[in-house]
Order: structure tokens, then C-alpha cells, then sequence
């Protein structure tokens, strides 16, 4: 029997030593010795055959416990959940969560608790995303602009407050490359900026 912890982050800019520092505690506190880890930096959205998961399911054994932080950390979308339950359930082998949690086994209760999870998930993500797209419509029908404002006043624009000084350099010939050398910054910020001038 081996006991294995998952985790996967989604990106270079999150870390995996928080759910790493999480399954230790959890295996201190049961008693347990985890006995591989498997990391991974990859989007849940992808194929399952191209992530290291993939190649885990295949080499679990009978008995094999499998521990993650949450279940959202194996897959996102319900059919994807299911699968991944699916075979590590034919396979004999337990997934446990500890934010859930979950404690999964080849039993009739932990299947329907699995279905209901990813039935919930799933509905839950398509609330956010239809109050998403419901926000981003009340905008565009305000007929208000998304995004940074362009505004030449807008605070968020570096080069503003300084316009009219941008403006003299362009009087006298100075070119938009030795500007943003002045200015401190690229040329291609002050070719925006001027495109959005009104001068």
C-alpha cells in the first residue's frame, strides 16, 4: 500500500509549498507516512493523459491512498472528477481530502457523496460564470468602457501629469524615443499616450 500526495498548482506565480506544509500536518496528525509525492505546475483544463495525475491513475495499486488538499485540486469540471473517482474506486484505492474532508472509498456512500460534490462544483461554477457575464453586460449597456481608463487626467496613466512638458518636447522636434528616455519609460508607452491625446 502506498500513500501518495498529490498537488498541483495552476501557475508559476502560486507555490506548492502551502498544500505541501498542509499534507504533512495532515499525515502528522493521522499517523500515516506519505510515501511519494507528485507536483505538478499545470492548468486543470488540461487533458488529463498530458498531466502527471494521468500517469498516477495508471500505476495505482490496490489499496493506494491518494491525498489532496481539496478535490478541486484534481479536476474542475464534474465529468472530470467523475472519472478520476471512477478509476481510482474500480482500482481499490481511496482518495482523501483534507479540506472536505473526503474520505473516498469503493463503497456506495462515498459514491454518491462524489457525484454530489461534482454535481454542486459544477453548478456553482456556472453561477459565477453567468454572474460574470451578466456584470460585464449591465457595463456595456451603461455605455461605460471596460478596462483602464484612457482618460489623458487618469491617475493610472504614468506619463499625465506630465503632458504639457510631453507636449512642448513634441513642439520643438524631440523625438517620442528620447521622451520616454526623459520620461523613464518604454517608447512604446509614450506612443499610447500621445495616440490618446486630444492635442
Amino acid at each position: 500500500m502506498s500513500i501518495i500526495g498529490y498537488i498541483r498548482v495552476s501557475s508559476t506565480k502560486q507555490t506548492i509549498e502551502h498544500q505541501k506544509f498542509e499534507i504533512k500536518q495532515f499525515a502528522k496528525s493521522n499517523q500515516i507516512t506519505i510515501n511519494k509525492w507528485v507536483m505538478e505546475t499545470i492548468s486543470s483544463r488540461k487533458p488529463l493523459q498530458k498531466r502527471k495525475l494521468g500517469e498516477l491513475l495508471e500505476t495505482l495499486e490496490p489499496n493506494d491512498i491518494l491525498i489532496a488538499c481539496e478535490i478541486s485540486r484534481l479536476g474542475r469540471s464534474l465529468l472530470e472528477v467523475m472519472r478520476i473517482l471512477e478509476i481510482c474506486l474500480n482500482k481499490n484505492c481511496r482518495v482523501w481530502t483534507i479540506k472536505e474532508n473526503y474520505r473516498l472509498g469503493n463503497d456506495i456512500q462515498s459514491k454518491v457523496m462524489a457525484f454530489a460534490f461534482g454535481l454542486s462544483a459544477e453548478i456553482e461554477r456556472n453561477l459565477i460564470s453567468q454572474r460574470t457575464k451578466s456584470s460585464l453586460e449591465n457595463i456595456r449597456a451603461n455605455g461605460r468602457k471596460l478596462g483602464r481608463p484612457y482618460s489623458a487626467q487618469s491617475k493610472k496613466l504614468k506619463l499625465s501629469k506630465n503632458a504639457d512638458k510631453i507636449k512642448q518636447m513634441l513642439n520643438i522636434g524631440m523625438s517620442r524615443y528620447h521622451i520616454a528616455k526623459i520620461m523613464h519609460v518604454q517608447p512604446i508607452t509614450v506612443n499610447r499616450f500621445i495616440s490618446r491625446m486630444s492635442w
